[in-house]
C-alpha cells in the first residue's frame, strides 16, 4: 500500500489527512523530521483531492536534489498515463484530462520529500491507481547517490450524497454511545447509593440492638 502526507522538515511544516473533505493547510517553515503515512482513498465528486506522496531522506545532514513524477492508470485499463511532473520550481501538467486541475502542493525547494498534488474538482473518471516516482540525488563527499522511490494511491471517487450520509450515521452513533455511557453512568450511581443506603441502615439496627441491651 502506499505511503502518503504529513511531513516536518527542515523547509516544510505539513499537517495533512485531518479534514473530512480532504482540505489540508499549505506548508510553513519549521524544523524537525519526517514522516510517512498512508493516504486517504476516497474523493468526493466535483471537489479536490490531496494526492500525497512522501519520500523521507534518511540522513537529514546530507544535501540532496529531488524530481517527483505522478502517472495515473484509469479503472479497467493496463497502462499508466504521465500526468505531472515536478523539477523545482516549475510543475508540469502532461496529460490533458487533468489539464489546469493539479496543483503541486509538497515541498517548496529542490530537496524534495513531500511530493503531494492537489487535484480541483475531482471527477467519476479520476478513479483508479496513482504512481507517484521520487527520483533522489543525494551529494556525498567522494560521490553521488541516486535513489529512486515509487508509492501508490487507489483511489475510489463517490457522490457527495454518500459521504454526507456517512457523516450522519457516524454522529448519530456517537451520539447514541454518549446517552448509554450516561445512562450506564446514573445505574452505576444508583446502585452504589444503595448500596451505601443499605450498609447505613445496617449499622443503624446494630446500634438499636446494642443500645437496648444495655
Amino acid at each position: 500500500s502506499s505511503q502518503v502526507s504529513i511531513w516536518l522538515s527542515t523547509h516544510n511544516f505539513q499537517l495533512s489527512w485531518i479534514h473530512a473533505r480532504s482540505s489540508f493547510p499549505a506548508a510553513s517553515p519549521c524544523h524537525g523530521g519526517c514522516a510517512e503515512v498512508d493516504s486517504r482513498t476516497q474523493a468526493v465528486a466535483g471537489e479536490r483531492f490531496l494526492l500525497g506522496c512522501i519520500s523521507c531522506k534518511r540522513r537529514e545532514e546530507v544535501s540532496a536534489r529531488a524530481t517527483v513524477d505522478w502517472h495515473f492508470k484509469p479503472l479497467g485499463e493496463e497502462e499508466f498515463r504521465h500526468i505531472f511532473h515536478y523539477d523545482h520550481p516549475i510543475g508540469d501538467i502532461l496529460h490533458e484530462d487533468f489539464s489546469s486541475r493539479l496543483e503541486w502542493h509538497g515541498t517548496q525547494s529542490s530537496d524534495i520529500q513531500m511530493g503531494a498534488i492537489y487535484i480541483h474538482n475531482v471527477t467519476y473518471n479520476d478513479t483508479g491507481t496513482y504512481r507517484c516516482t521520487i527520483h533522489r540525488t543525494l551529494f556525498l563527499s567522494q560521490y553521488d547517490e541516486h535513489v529512486t522511490v515509487e508509492k501508490e494511491v487507489e483511489l475510489s471517487v463517490v457522490a457527495v450524497g454518500k459521504r454526507a450520509c456517512a457523516s450522519v450515521i457516524s454522529k448519530i452513533m456517537m451520539y447514541v454511545l454518549i446517552v448509554v455511557l450516561q445512562l450506564w453512568l446514573i445505574v452505576i450511581l444508583v446502585l452504589c447509593y444503595k448500596k451505601t443506603s443499605e450498609e447505613y441502615d445496617a449499622r443503624e439496627a446494630r446500634k438499636a440492638l446494642k443500645a437496648q441491651a444495655g
